[in-house]
């Protein structure tokens, strides 16, 4: 089958391949650049565990194929971390609310969480729980999840500080 040839910014680094026209982003992100925090559920869309922001936005990354996000903005969740070896603060409310506990859903829901905090530090419960609602978790029950988004939003504005991942 002929090749692409495709430039992905992922994470903020561009990334030059050439995929088969077949091949999901999800696939892209995994398999070609060995970022496996991204995980591969439920092939639907429908689990939202392959979550990844393009160009500020959440998608499910297992109904892309890498060739429409030629040229884009790719955010993983290792993109999230604001340095190798560290947490965002997001990151850092889920770890300290026991926001997970098999952790397969977690980079979603991370994604998920993250979009919506680009668009406001002052979520209510409802929009929260809206922002997470096409993300499954068979494990948390959510609570602690949506415990960690408020803590979060809370720990943001408190530093007011410009969000690293939040669209200019």
């Amino acid at each position: 089958m002929k090749r692409i040839d495709i430039t992905i910014a992922v994470n903020g680094r561009a990334h030059r391949q050439a995929v088969e026209p077949r091949t999901t982003l999800v696939d892209f992100l995994r398999d070609g650049l060995r970022l496996t925090g991204t995980h591969t559920g439920c092939e639907h869309g429908v689990c939202g565990a392959c979550s990844v922001l393009l160009d500020g936005e959440p998608v499910r990354s297992c109904l892309m194929f890498a060739v429409q996000a030629d040229g884009r903005q790719v955010t993983t969740v290792e993109g999230l971390a604001p340095a190798p070896g560290e947490l965002s603060v997001l990151q850092d409310a889920f770890w300290e609310t026991h926001a997970m506990q098999c952790g397969f859903c977690t980079s979603g829901m991370l994604i998920a969480a993250q979009a919506l905090l680009n668009r406001t530090l002052e979520p209510t419960r409802e929009t929260i729980v809206e922002a997470i609602g096409g993300n499954l978790c068979r494990c948390t029950g959510y609570q602690q999840i949506v415990e960690a988004i408020e803590l979060a939003a809370e720990r943001l504005r408190a530093a007011n500080i410009p969000n690293p991942v939040a669209r200019p």
